[in-house]
């Protein structure tokens, strides 16, 4: 269960990490995708995106 804790986490940094290149794809900015401030800060829930991705890599995984 920890393994997959880990695994989400890490997931969770990397894609935050390549936000800025994917929203010149257009990631990022799909309708489901929440982003807010709060308190200055700003938080951003990419919903739909991460759906979308998600799809993707089993597509992918199911052809190899």
């Amino acid at each position: 269960m920890i393994r997959w804790l880990i695994v989400v986490l890490i997931t969770l940094v990397v894609f935050n990490s390549l936000l800025p290149w994917l929203r010149k794809l257009g990631l990022g900015r799909l309708p489901g995708d929440l982003h807010f401030k709060l308190r200055g800060r700003e938080f951003e829930l990419p919903i739909a995106t991460t759906v979308l991705l998600s799809f993707i890599a089993m597509l992918i995984a199911k052809l190899l």
